[in-house]
C-alpha cells in the first residue's frame, strides 16, 4: 500500500505498522529531525497524568509514549491494533499491560479512564468520528482527551516548504532508515489528506467533547487538541 486516502483498510494499515515496528521509534526521530521527542513531552504535559489515575494511550505502538504517564504513578494501558508493535513493545517493557484493540470498537467498559490520548494514530483510523465517540465512551465524566496529530503549518511560506519535504525528501530518507519505506510514503500522503486544526476540533465537538481547544507545535506541523467529557 503506497497511496493514502481517508478510506483506509484497517488490515492494511495494521500490516504496515507490523512491518516497521522494530525500527519505528528511531525512524520517527530521524524523519522528524528530532522533533518527535519534543512532541511527546508536550503530550505528557497536556495529559497531566496523576498518581492512581487510569490513562488510555491509544495507538501506543511500542509504548514509548506511555512511559511518561507510568512515571507519574498513573496506571497506563498502551493499546494498539498492530500486533507487531505490541510484541515489540512487550519485549522492551514487559511490565506494561499492552492491549490489542481497534479504535472504532475499544475493548473497555464505559467510563473507565480519567484521560485518553492518541498521538499520530487517529489519522490512520478508518472511521475518525467513530473513534472519537469511542474515546468519549470510555472516558469518565470530567475526564479529558488529548490528541497529538500532524496538521497544517500556519505560515504560508513554511507550509510550502513543509509540503515539499513531505513529498520529496521524506521518501528517500525513509528508504535509507526504514525496513518498509512505502509506509512513509503513506505517511506523507495521509498527512496531506488530514483535516486542519479547526476541522479536527469540529469533529471532536461533534463526537460530544466540550471545551475543545488546540495548540500548534512546530509552527502547526503538529497540533495538540484537548477536550473534556462533561
Amino acid at each position: 500500500m503506497t497511496r493514502a486516502s481517508l478510506e483506509k483498510q484497517p488490515h492494511e494499515v495494521a500490516s504496515m505498522f507490523d512491518d516497521v515496528a522494530a525500527k519505528y521509534d528511531i525512524t520517527n526521530d530521524v524523519l522528524s529531525l528530532g522533533q518527535a521527542r519534543l512532541w511527546r513531552k508536550e503530550v505528557a504535559k497536556a495529559v497531566h497524568a496523576r498518581p492512581a489515575e487510569k490513562i488510555l494511550d491509544l495507538a501506543a505502538g511500542t509504548a514509548t509514549s506511555s512511559l511518561p504517564f507510568a512515571a507519574t504513578g498513573a496506571y497506563v494501558v498502551p493499546c494498539d491494533f498492530s500486533i507487531g508493535m505490541l510484541r515489540e513493545g512487550k519485549k522492551r517493557h514487559s511490565w506494561l499491560p499492552f492491549t490489542a484493540g481497534d479504535a472504532t470498537k475499544l475493548p473497555f467498559r464505559d467510563e473507565t479512564f480519567d484521560a485518553v490520548t492518541i498521538s499520530f494514530g487517529l489519522r490512520n483510523v478508518q472511521a475518525t468520528e467513530q473513534a472519537l465517540r469511542e474515546l468519549y465512551r470510555v472516558t469518565k465524566p470530567g475526564g479529558r482527551v488529548v490528541i497529538c496529530e500532524f496538521s497544517q503549518p500556519t505560515w504560508a511560506p513554511f507550509r510550502t516548504v513543509y509540503t515539499e519535504y513531505l513529498m520529496r525528501a521524506l521518501p528517500p530518507v525513509a528508504r535509507a532508515v526504514s525496513s518498509n519505506p512505502d509506509a512513509y510514503v503513506y505517511l506523507a500522503e495521509s498527512i496531506r489528506a488530514w483535516p486542519d486544526q479547526a476541522g479536527l476540533a469540529g469533529l471532536l465537538r461533534k463526537a460530544g467533547w466540550s471545551d475543545v481547544a488546540w495548540r500548534n507545535l512546530t509552527g502547526g506541523v503538529v497540533a495538540l487538541h484537548r477536550g473534556v467529557r462533561r
